[in-house]
């Protein structure tokens, strides 16, 4: 139940999750009454499986009930709303998955998730998690077209806790207090929203894994490019569903190599890349992860890496006139400190140099997008961006990724998996496209087995290489890692060096790393390591970049 109480003279909102006996040696009048009982709250099951989710991401239970409570006060639960059916779906995937109590679907980025749901449906409730609030909508809707009643999160929190035959949202509705369901369904497990950022950085897939053993219902995994976590749980109950048609295939993905290209040391824009822009009639969405004007700046006389006066880091390029310190935002005019010259060469141009570039090249309008954007004119056809053009532009009919190596190559044990999943937003992008849909991946490592994998369809040579990779390195699945930061940091991770069960690593006063064989020891050691006084530590246990 939810409740409010009194605690050093304020009131406030809190959730009763267990009744126990009083402390030893307090007085009975010492003990305060509850102020107002405001509602419901969630289930006993839910209580225990956030006891769990405590350990394993070193968090505070506070974090994994808040996320399970409504929005709203619910005082009173609606009668359940299970419709009964003539017509039951049916799918041999599920069917498969249902007799291996769990397993691993590989789907196509554009397959529709509603016919397996649906199958699964059959059976009885199910729990649907889905990275985005847009596409639990549609499966909803889709859903209900087929006859089931749901619930969407959390918006249904008290249809949810009625009981539904399907209760469908985002990485939350994984602690809904469902009481009785058969099966969880996380689509898209590979994909990073579905991992919150904040501190206890807890995934839906494995809290899904971990709430279905304890009710013993099964859990399906749904991934056009899996995660290596997925698979390595999984096992051999990997099940794949092949394309029925062109519709709901891969798109075509090139891979264009710029060591072939002789003007890459100059530029972004390749040959193929000019081709595409010049045909109007195609609508063109560039991507680079890069912001501003530019993140690498020398003179263009005395080729001297512009910094900054005052902490010699790299200056970055807002605009065409001025420099700015991305580390102690110092601002000055564009002037070379070594020679004085105005001129400078752009070594690593951002998002909105390379819109004078293309547009340039195009000979039409070109519209720059990132996470600032508020309106994107969809009437725009050639449009370049950081990762959020691939959510915020409605179709496409060409994707390319300007320079996928900034992304291949990047110091983080999960960059392969990144990349395979904007390639994943990519082809949704292009998907219902009728003039040949195609991405473009411009590299200067062709032979690298992830784009070798995206070009062919097959993923055997990329997955065998990651898990080596991630078992040797002891990595998360075959280990697991913890990023600690914050004041105190460096002194924490100096007494818990005294432990032989982990490894730590000080970057600096403020952060660090920690590995161990697996999350149980990581747990134990974090939680029997003592805090340094006054210190205030963020621990992300498994994060999905460092």
């Amino acid at each position: 139940m939810r409740v409010r109480v009194p605690l050093h003279g304020r009131n406030v909102a809190g959730w009763v999750i267990e009744i126990g006996e009083p402390s030893p040696g307090l007085a009975a009048n010492k003990i305060r009454s509850i102020i107002k009982i405001l509602g419901l709250g969630t289930t006993d099951e839910v209580i225990e499986l956030a006891h769990w989710a405590v350990t394993r991401w070193a968090g505070r239970i506070r974090s994994f009930v808040s996320a399970s409570a409504p929005s709203t006060l619910i005082k009173k639960v609606p009668t359940p709303r299970h419709l009964s059916r003539s017509i039951n779906f049916s799918s041999v995937v599920a069917d498969e998955i249902n007799k291996q109590a769990g397993g691993l679907v590989v789907v196509s980025p554009l397959a529709n998730p509603t016919s397996i749901v649906s199958a699964f449906a059959s059976k009885g409730p199910v729990i649907v998690v889905i990275p985005t609030a847009h596409r639990a909508k549609l499966l909803a809707a889709s859903l209900k077209v087929n006859g089931f009643s749901t619930a969407l999160w959390p918006q249904d929190w008290a249809s949810a806790y009625g009981g539904a035959d399907v209760v469908v949202g985002t990485r939350s509705v994984i602690w809904a207090p469902v009481a009785k369901f058969s099966t969880i369904v996380v689509i898209d497990e590979h994909d990073d929203l579905l991992q919150e950022e904040r501190s206890p950085s807890w995934h839906a897939r494995d809290v899904a894994i971990e709430r279905c053993r304890r009710a013993q219902a099964v859990c399906c995994l749904i991934s056009p490019i899996p995660s290596q976590a997925a698979r390595n749980w999984a096992s051999n109950r990997v099940f794949e569903i092949k394309a029925s048609d062109d519709q709901k295939a891969w798109p075509k993905i090139k891979i264009l190599d710029r060591n072939k290209d002789e003007s890459w040391s100059s530029s972004l824009i390749s040959s193929e890349l000019i081709a595409e822009l010049r045909d109007s009639s195609r609508r063109v969405v560039c991507v680079l992860n890069t912001k501003g004007r530019a993140r690498l700046i020398a003179c263009g006389k005395c080729r001297t890496i512009l910094r900054c006066e005052n902490c010699d880091a790299a200056v970055v390029q807002s605009n065409s006139k001025t420099l700015e310190c991305p580390r102690c935002a110092l601002k000055r005019p564009v002037v070379c400190q070594s020679c004085g010259s105005s001129s400078c060469a752009l070594l690593k141009p951002g998002v909105s140099r390379m819109r004078e570039e293309l547009q340039a090249a195009a000979k039409r309008t070109v519209c720059e997008v990132t996470s600032a954007t508020d309106e994107v004119n969809q009437r725009v056809n050639v449009f370049v961006g950081t990762e959020a053009v691939l959510h915020r532009v409605g179709t496409a009919d060409t994707v390319v990724f300007l320079d996928i190596d900034a992304e291949l190559l990047a110091p983080r044990y999960r960059t392969s998996e990144l990349v395979a999943t904007l390639v994943v937003h990519a082809a949704r992008l292009v998907g219902g496209s009728k003039k040949n849909p195609l991405i473009m991946l411009q590299t200067h490592t062709p032979k690298n087995v992830l784009l070798v994998g995206l070009a062919t369809g097959n993923f055997e040579t990329f997955n065998a290489s990651e898990r080596s990779r991630r078992s040797l390195l002891k990595f998360p699945p075959f280990g697991s890692l913890a990023e600690i930061s914050g004041t105190g940091t460096k002194t924490f991770l100096e007494t818990m060096s005294e432990s032989m069960l982990v490894q730590t690593v000080v970057k600096d006063s403020t952060h660090g790393l920690v590995r161990a064989d697996n999350w149980q020891v990581l747990s134990e050691v974090l939680a029997n390591t003592k805090r340094p006084h006054k210190s205030r530590l963020s621990i992300h246990v498994d994060p999905p970049r460092v």
